[in-house]
């Protein structure tokens, strides 16, 4: 039998499978930025707070100076932010912030509720400001769902990078953001405390693959019901174990399986999500996802009663300074510097 279970176009978001509740693939051609790290262009026509028509190939998302996100609750679940280039400015209610840009993931648990901002200031004023990510929901078990709010930074410096030449000298490169890779000496760093893939029974993977044209690689294997989604999101498409995924598909597969990938003509990216299911009920609401109906209810009621602690930053949309280099500043006062 084949190890592929099914194949699905991408969309937006993309499909995912338990433990992953959704992710999703922001790619934006920004132009130049102006005084305020806004694009220095007119945003006559835009939807201005629901702009997500990609008209000149960006958005300004849910903002209205500077692109991104400005402060929205969570609570349940977990993100997972993978920096592929640009800039990204996080804030929270918690008091934490950080700047972290190409090749660094910010991994952070919502818990019992968090209200946090993610906004992608346009720094170069006089080159254009592309910016690239995926940003993946993960769910918590129900033992872990109201647990303290808590994120992780995994620099790029920090991150394993494996390479893999096949026997016609083609290769392939994995960037190992969560999970194992063999070859790999030391993992990623740790994921925070009570998130799902913080239990090395649940086999949680995410890996960023790049493979030169032609390249042929297997894949690890994990054990029985643990599910494994090899997105092919650039390239001219891959064949997965015996089957032909197109460009703009996702391949679910068994990954307890001996999985081959074969890369397409030109040069294939690939993003894998890897994890054993967690099983329970799933009820989701816009920023909420708890087990049942009545606990998304009460999570309205509580940020309603409590704004899950308030917000402590002048304006919803915070950024930092032009010169404020890669760092991070947690909710106990540590602080983590990269340049």
């Amino acid at each position: 039998m084949s190890a592929v279970h099914a194949v699905r176009p991408l969309g937006f978001p993309w499909f995912t499978v338990d433990p992953f509740l959704f992710c999703v693939h922001h790619k934006d051609a920004y132009p130049k930025g102006n005084a305020k790290f806004g694009p220095a262009t007119s945003l006559a026509g835009r939807r201005i707070g629901q702009d997500f028509d990609g008209r000149d190939g960006w958005n300004m998302y849910h903002g209205d100076v500077v692109p991104g996100f400005p402060q929205h609750p969570h609570r349940g679940f977990e993100t997972v932010t993978i920096a592929r280039r640009g800039v990204i400015d996080h804030s929270d209610s918690l008091g934490a912030t950080a700047r972290f840009s190409t090749g660094d993931v910010q991994w952070m648990t919502a818990g019992r509720g968090i209200v946090h901002c993610e906004m992608f200031p346009l720094l170069s004023s006089t080159t254009d400001n592309p910016l690239e990510l995926f940003q993946i929901w993960m769910n918590l078990p129900k033992k872990h769902k109201m647990v303290e709010p808590h994120f992780t930074m995994l620099w790029s410096e920090t991150i394993p990078v494996v390479t893999h030449k096949d026997a016609a000298g083609r290769t392939t490169t994995i960037t190992v953001n969560a999970g194992a890779v063999d070859g790999v000496s030391n993992g990623p760093p740790p994921p925070p405390p009570h998130s799902w893939a913080s239990d090395p029974s649940s086999h949680v993977a995410i890996w960023s693959i790049v493979m030169e044209p032609g390249a042929r690689w297997s894949m690890p294997t994990a054990p029985e019901g643990v599910v494994r989604s090899v997105y092919v999101f650039a390239g001219k498409g891959a064949r997965v174990d015996d089957t032909d995924v197109k460009n703009g598909h996702v391949a679910i597969c068994d990954a307890s399986a001996a999985i081959d990938v074969l890369a397409g003509p030109v040069e294939t990216e690939i993003l894998v999500l890897q994890g054993r299911p967690i099983g329970e009920p799933v009820a989701q609401y816009g920023p909420f996802v708890m087990n049942t109906a009545a606990e998304i209810e009460q999570a309205f009621h509580d940020y309603r009663r409590t704004q899950f602690g308030g917000w402590p930053w002048p304006s919803d949309d915070p950024v930092h300074a032009a010169d404020a280099g890669r760092f991070a500043r947690h909710a106990d006062g540590r602080v983590e510097k990269r340049g």
